[in-house]
């Protein structure tokens, strides 16, 4: 009864706010994309951009969730992509794109408190979003079926009764979607919390970090930035700065990492609730912040030799 009380319930009426507040802002935009939808707007915009999203094996029309991803949190796009008709060869693609470039003024807004770069977390994403989506064209199966949740046919809408039906049906799904996983979330990050578990695993993932190129006092902020994602990461990061436990330099090397793959466990909850698969949009993220961290230390490391140089000449002149 007295975890019932002091975890279970304030978790529960927590996560019912967080849920009303993340429907509050997709709702709306699932309409909106339904109404352009139905206008024939989005037909003009996808015949324009189709060109450039073939290479990346999507077509013109997802460009629309691609730009909501960027200015919008996650589940902004994901509410678009539960009223279109998509593969999941395409599914997996989108996915990956806007799990890299999604909310990006905000969590790049955040970063830069932490002494990193605005514009360079911005880019980064950007970038490294457009490449994933272009590696994955190349080497995804062309045939893997349909999604599981999403709709297997276009829908066919004779009037504004049928778009606001159809709008109905998709935003009661994605509502039970996101309740249950908000949820989810908040009563593992608390029992986490609760028994000390997050300090003790900060401990034991030392060799991964090794792995990824990153220090190991940032053991702790991993794995907040990888459980609840980039606000609380970056919250903890500059309290962490401020005592002394992290430094500006480790910081940075944290964010680039951080900036491509992080709140792994929610963003690949919500696509794995669509029917993409778990390893594809999990290993394809941490392969990726593999490289931009080591090609950052890389770039950093030729950049110090480069200083030293011209300071020997400065100094021998």
């Amino acid at each position: 009864m007295n975890f019932l009380k002091s975890i279970i319930v304030p978790v529960i009426k927590k996560s019912g706010k967080t849920s009303i507040w993340l429907l509050k802002l997709i709702l709306p935009i699932s309409l909106a994309f339904r109404l352009l939808d139905y206008s024939g707007l989005l037909v003009y915009f996808a015949d324009f951009l189709d060109p450039v999203f073939t290479h990346l094996g999507l077509p013109g029309s997802t460009v629309i969730i691609f730009i909501t991803s960027i200015f919008l949190p996650l589940y902004a796009p994901l509410a678009i992509i539960t009223s279109m008709t998509l593969t999941l060869r395409e599914l997996t693609i989108l996915a990956l794109m806007c799990q890299v470039a999604h909310n990006l003024p905000v969590e790049s807004a955040i970063q830069a408190k932490t002494g990193t770069s605005f514009w360079a977390m911005f880019s980064v994403r950007i970038f490294m979003s457009i490449v994933i989506g272009f590696v994955l064209n190349l080497i995804l199966p062309l045939n893997m079926g349909m999604p599981s949740f999403l709709q297997t046919s276009p829908e066919i809408m004779n009037s504004l009764g049928d778009v606001f039906m159809a709008w109905l049906v998709t935003s009661l799904r994605i509502s039970i979607l996101i309740i249950s996983v908000v949820a989810i979330l908040m009563i593992t990050y608390r029992l986490l919390e609760e028994y000390n578990l997050i300090n003790k695993l900060s401990k034991s993932i030392e060799p991964i970090l090794k792995i990824f190129g990153l220090p190991r006092n940032t053991g702790f902020l991993w794995l907040i930035g990888n459980i609840v994602g980039l606000a609380y990461g970056g919250a903890l990061m500059i309290d962490q700065m401020q005592d002394g436990k992290v430094s500006k330099a480790e910081a940075s090397l944290l964010n680039y990492h951080l900036a491509v793959s992080h709140s792994i466990l929610e963003d690949n909850l919500l696509f794995v609730a669509l029917g993409v698969s778990i390893w594809w949009i999990l290993v394809t993220r941490l392969i990726a912040a593999w490289i931009v961290v080591w090609l950052r230390r890389l770039f950093l490391d030729l950049k110090g030799k480069l200083y030293n140089q011209s300071t020997i000449k400065t100094s021998e002149a």
